[in-house]
């Protein structure tokens, strides 16, 4: 028996950087043919390209999510055709049998039978969140950058700044530096002018920590790293001022997300939205939604025998940024339904796996928040955790029970 035809007309588009190669299969009374042909990447050969579809009334579309390639070809079709966007390693076509038109072709022959399983594709406004977040993403790991170089530099000159006081970055620390480059050869200068507050008290070690030899090589080098520091933080106080105003739609779920334990910045929750929109429909559980975040172990079984289990490479952004959220609340005591559950895991566990279990946990509790649109609820973790009053169980399960909470199970206590 062969395989159901569910798109009995629909094209395939291997995706390149100049062109792409289209692939339209069309099947009539079980016999299948195809129209092939290449278009350019410019405007407009992508607009020729919906219109040969048009003119074939082809509207089901799969092609391989290739770099930022296939964002060109989605622009222009996404409007007159319902696109599959696909992982490449699910179109790969067999080793041996690979060309640019045979790829189209496989790809074609693959969704006529909706044997390709889809990306997750957010509306357009959401996608430019994502982009404007992820670039932010990146000028904060410039800043932290150059702030290690800056910290490094002052090191090898012998300024131990870091090791009195807390941000080198202050307004005080700066200061310092800035009349350290002034003249780097002099650093018997008074101190108490320039730092303040808590500092004052400090100024003693303070004159013992600046007490080096900045050399005119490191001295010129440390002006370009505050130079370029400030720049980035100014381009990133202007990308984040558009981001607020394409993320004016979505006030009412980001401060649903602010109820969430250890989110308490409002480009955290836009953050979020911008990786996983605010419509839960589209994962059909929270499951779906961890799995896709790349917070769930993988399945690898053969023979009977599990093999490795760690978790997927997926959600580059989103996973990083979650388990940050999670090593923050596990050390609070104000969340004890997060905390007990994190201690009770790393016993058996480790800490890594537990800090994932509890990421999990979070991106669980925001998959409910989007759906029902409600606050976060702890109590509904804490009847969780909650152990029935009296319950009758056997003896293996006792020792399983008690191997479960870490303890060591001794040959003579299993025996009886």
């Amino acid at each position: 028996m062969g395989l159901k035809i569910v798109y009995p007309i629909c094209c395939g588009i291997d995706v390149h950087k100049t062109f792409v190669v289209a692939v339209i299969a069309s099947t009539t009374k079980g016999v299948t043919s195809y129209k092939r042909r290449r278009f350019s990447t410019y405007t407009k050969g992508l607009r020729e390209l919906s219109e040969w579809l048009c003119e074939n009334v082809c509207k089901d579309i799969c092609m391989e999510s290739t770099g930022k390639y296939w964002i060109p070809v989605f622009n222009i079709l996404e409007d007159s055709c319902n696109i599959t966007l696909a992982h490449p390693k699910y179109v790969k076509a067999i080793r041996g049998k690979k060309t640019d038109k045979k790829d189209a072709k496989w790809i074609a022959d693959l969704f006529k039978h909706d044997l390709v399983a889809g990306s997750f594709m957010p509306p357009l406004r959401i996608r430019q969140l994502r982009d404007l977040m992820r670039y932010r993403t990146k000028l904060t790991n410039f800043s932290s950058s150059e702030k290690n170089r800056l910290q490094n530099s002052l090191t090898v000159s012998n300024i131990q700044l870091a090791s009195t006081v807390s941000d080198t970055f202050g307004k005080g620390s700066m200061n310092i530096i800035q009349k350290l480059l002034e003249d780097p050869t002099n650093t018997d200068f008074d101190l108490e002018p320039l730092v303040y507050g808590a500092m004052k008290h400090k100024v003693e070690e303070l004159k013992l920590a600046v007490d080096g030899f900045i050399t005119p090589e490191q001295a010129g080098k440390i002006s370009v790293i505050i130079q370029h520091y400030e720049d980035i933080q100014e381009r990133k106080n202007e990308l984040e001022k558009f981001i607020l105003i394409l993320a004016e739609p979505y006030t009412e779920e980001i401060n649903l997300l602010l109820t969430v334990p250890s989110i308490k910045s409002i480009f955290t929750a836009i953050a979020i939205i911008s990786e996983i929109g605010v419509h839960m429909d589209v994962f059909p559980t929270a499951k779906h939604l961890c799995s896709w975040g790349g917070l769930t172990p993988t399945d690898n079984e053969s023979a009977g025998k599990k093999k490795s289990v760690r978790i997927s490479r997926a959600g580059v952004y989103l996973k990083p940024l979650l388990v940050q959220c999670a090593t923050g609340v596990v050390k609070s005591d104000k969340h004890p339904e997060i905390r007990n559950r994190y201690l009770r895991i790393k016993k058996r566990r480790g800490h890594k796996r537990a800090i994932i279990a509890i990421a999990r946990m979070l991106l669980t509790a925001i998959y409910h928040i989007l759906k029902k649109k409600e606050p976060y609820n702890p109590e509904l973790y804490q009847k969780a955790d909650v152990l029935p009053v009296s319950r009758e169980i056997t003896v293996e399960q006792a020792i399983l029970l008690a191997k479960s909470q870490g303890f060591h199970i001794l040959a003579s206590s299993a025996s009886t």
